[in-house]
C-alpha cells in the first residue's frame, strides 16, 4: 500500500467516518465528530451517505449544510468530490453507509485521485470486535490508499483489550505505522444512546432537550470523547 498523503494544514479537510458494515456505531460517531468539530469553531458540512436511513442527516440538517449522496454509484462520488471543492471553506464529514464496501472499490479512485488538489481525508474507522471489521478495513486502505486512517473501537462493544483480533492484527500493525492511531470510544448509556436516536438529536440539542440525569451522562461522555478524537482530529 502507499503512504498516507502529506498535506500542509491550510488545506481542506474531509472527514470520513467508515466502517463498512452496520450496527459498528458510524453515525453516533459522525454526530461526536461534527459536535468536536463545532465546539473548535470549525465550519462544518454534513454529507450523509446512508440515503436509506439517515439519521445524522435529520439530526443536523437544520443546523448546518447537509447533503443526502448516494454512494452506489459513480455519480455520488463526483458529487461528493465537486461538493468537497464548492465548500473548501468547511470541514467536510462523511457518514459512510454500510452497504459502501464495494462500491468503494469501484468508484472510490475518484475520490482517492482528487485528494492532491483537494486537501487530507481522514478517515476514522469504526469497529466492533469481529473479523469482518478488520478484514473491510484492509479493503479499505487498498480502494483508497491516499487517506490517513485511524481506528476506532467502539467502547460499547467492550474495553480496549477486548478488541483482541484487532489488536494482534497486521492491519493494526500497517494503520499505526503509516502514522494513524487507534483509539478507544467511549460508552455511552443506552438510554441516553436510544433518546438521541430515535429523537434524532443533534448532540447540542439533546444537551439541552433530555432529562436531567440523561444530560449529565451525555455531559459526561461528550468531555470524554472530545479527549478521544482530539487525538485524530487537527
Amino acid at each position: 500500500m502507499n503512504g498516507a498523503t502529506t498535506v500542509t494544514s491550510d488545506r481542506m479537510r474531509i472527514y470520513w467516518i467508515g466502517g463498512s458494515k452496520g450496527g459498528v456505531g458510524k453515525t453516533m460517531m459522525t454526530l461526536a465528530t461534527i459536535d468536536h468539530l463545532i465546539e473548535r469553531g470549525r465550519k462544518v458540512v454534513l454529507v450523509e451517505c446512508d440515503t436509506s436511513n439517515p439519521d445524522a442527516h435529520k439530526a443536523y440538517k437544520d443546523l448546518l449544510p447537509a447533503e443526502l449522496i448516494n454512494l452506489d454509484e459513480a455519480e455520488g462520488w463526483i458529487e461528493l468530490v465537486n461538493l468537497c471543492d464548492r465548500r473548501r471553506d468547511s470541514v467536510v464529514v462523511v457518514n459512510t453507509a454500510a452497504r459502501s464496501s464495494l462500491a468503494v472499490k469501484q468508484y472510490g479512485q475518484v475520490l482517492d485521485s482528487s485528494l492532491g488538489e483537494l486537501g487530507q481525508m481522514v478517515v476514522l474507522w469504526v469497529i466492533n470486535r469481529q473479523r469482518d471489521s478488520v478484514e473491510l478495513l484492509r479493503d479499505f486502505m487498498e480502494a483508497m490508499p491516499h487517506a490517513e486512517v485511524h481506528v476506532v473501537r467502539n467502547g460499547y462493544f467492550g474495553e480496549e483489550r477486548k478488541f483482541e483480533i484487532y489488536n494482534r492484527s497486521k492491519v493494526r500493525e500497517i494503520v499505526e505505522g503509516r502514522g494513524g492511531r487507534s483509539v478507544t470510544l467511549p460508552d455511552l448509556a443506552d438510554r441516553v444512546a436510544d433518546d438521541i436516536y430515535t429523537q434524532r438529536l443533534a448532540l447540542s440539542a439533546a444537551a439541552k432537550e433530555l432529562p436531567i440525569g440523561n444530560r449529565a451522562e451525555l455531559g459526561r461522555w461528550r468531555a470524554e470523547t472530545r479527549k478521544v478524537l482530539a487525538q485524530v482530529i487537527v
